[in-house]
């Protein structure tokens, strides 16, 4: 490996990677602030787990495949799913609670950072990329192998546990919240 596709793939685990994160979590705290829970509730909630599935996909397949046309793909249909459930999301809470100047500021991150991703690889893996188009000199390869060396587990446990604990936690206690408040309310609609 080069020593730019070194500093490349570094830039991408160690400052891409957390920084989108740290905006994920940022998120979860402006929809909290927003008092998500009895405003759009939970549905809104469930779009936010939606859309980290979505994402995960493509993390997780890139983390653990060698990288090819197949993986590239991949990464392009899971960005552009994860965009459009992304205008779903805005949309859908535009009318239900209020989205602040700095929640709008994260979500650009959280919009920016997955598209920075994919074009990293690219540039890491261009011959493949070049090769979904039927360009350059090599054949796109669609078989999924796994990365060989894997990625080391002292990098990939942190990810998993930063992952857990800043992203899959915080958004299942924000789809809990809603539910609860949904059920009090829908309570009180019967008791009137």
């Amino acid at each position: 490996m080069t020593v730019e596709a070194e500093v490349t793939r570094s830039i991408l685990m160690y400052f891409v990677l957390p920084l989108w994160l740290f905006a994920g979590f940022a998120d979860y705290l402006c929809h909290r602030a927003s008092h998500i829970a009895t405003t759009s509730g939970p549905k809104e909630s469930l779009i936010h787990l939606l859309m980290l599935g979505e994402i995960s996909i493509a993390v997780i397949a890139a983390m653990s495949f060698e990288i090819n046309a197949a993986i590239i793909l991949l990464m392009f249909i899971v960005w552009a799913t994860h965009e459009a459930t992304a205008l779903w999301d805005v949309t859908f809470a535009h009318h239900r609670r209020e989205v602040t100047p700095i929640e709008q500021w994260v979500h650009s991150y959280l919009g920016v950072l997955p598209l920075l991703s994919v074009v990293l690889v690219v540039v890491l893996h261009w011959t493949q990329f070049l090769a979904l188009f039927g360009l350059g000199s090599e054949a796109p390869r669609f078989e999924i192998v796994w990365k060989e060396p894997p990625l080391p587990w002292s990098y990939v446990l942190p990810i998993i546990a930063a992952t857990i604990g800043f992203e899959v936690l915080p958004y299942f206690e924000e789809l809990c919240r809603g539910l609860r408040a949904w059920s009090r309310r829908r309570t009180l609609e019967h008791k009137a």
